[in-house]
This record gives structure tokens, C-alpha cells and sequence, in this order.
């Protein structure tokens, strides 16, 4: 994937979806759920597989960050969330106690070569 097809969000997250990563996740009091299953994950049962951060094409300060995710039952999926000023703290918190061996590309940007 390349800079010149994720120009949005929903492109990399369609992309994702047909290699099988067809979960979403959301962070709901303080745990990370499936919207599949309902499923609450511990930091220490979650991939980071990529990640890949936007800034918003009219308003540079609306940034988000798309996460891609894998579980330790087999779970495939993305997280999409805020960044800076947006940025939910307490889901940022969450995702710094995922263990270091569990972060694939943690600083990955759309158009990196990897």
C-alpha cells in the first residue's frame, strides 16, 4: 500500500478488510471490545500489526490514527481513534501497556517502504 491510495482512513481500513482484518475494535470503559463478538481484550492479548496516522486534508490539526490489530484468539481488525487534541487519553494509556514484543510497525506511516 502506498501514499497515493490511502488518502483516507476508509481506504486502508477496505484494504485491511479483503487481507482479512474485518473486525473493528472501540475502547468503551477502559477495555478494548470487539464490535464482532462483544469481546473485552487485555493489553497483553493485542498485535499491533500497523499503524498508520492522518492529518486531515482542510484542517491539518484533525489527525487520527489507524490502528491494525491482531488478538490472541485469532481476531483480525482496525481501531481508528483521534490523535492530539482529539486524542482519547485513557485509550492511550491502554495501548502504551501493550507489550513492547506485541508492536510489529509501531511508527509505520502510509508510504513507508516496509
Amino acid at each position: 500500500m502506498n501514499n497515493e491510495y490511502a488518502k483516507h482512513e476508509t481506504d486502508y481500513i477496505k484494504s485491511y478488510e479483503k487481507l482479512g482484518y474485518t473486525d473493528s475494535y472501540r475502547f468503551i470503559k477502559g477495555e478494548l471490545r470487539s464490535t464482532k463478538s462483544d469481546k473485552a481484550y487485555a493489553a497483553k492479548d493485542i498485535t499491533i500489526v500497523k499503524e498508520h496516522r492522518y492529518e486531515g486534508m482542510s484542517n491539518p490539526s484533525d489527525m487520527s490514527l489507524l490502528y491494525v490489530m491482531e488478538t490472541n484468539d485469532g481476531g483480525k481488525g482496525t481501531l481508528l481513534t483521534g490523535y492530539g487534541p482529539s486524542a482519547d487519553a485513557e485509550l492511550y494509556e491502554f495501548l502504551e501497556t501493550i507489550p513492547e514484543q506485541n508492536i510489529k510497525d509501531k511508527d509505520l506511516l502510509p508510504g513507508d517502504a516496509k
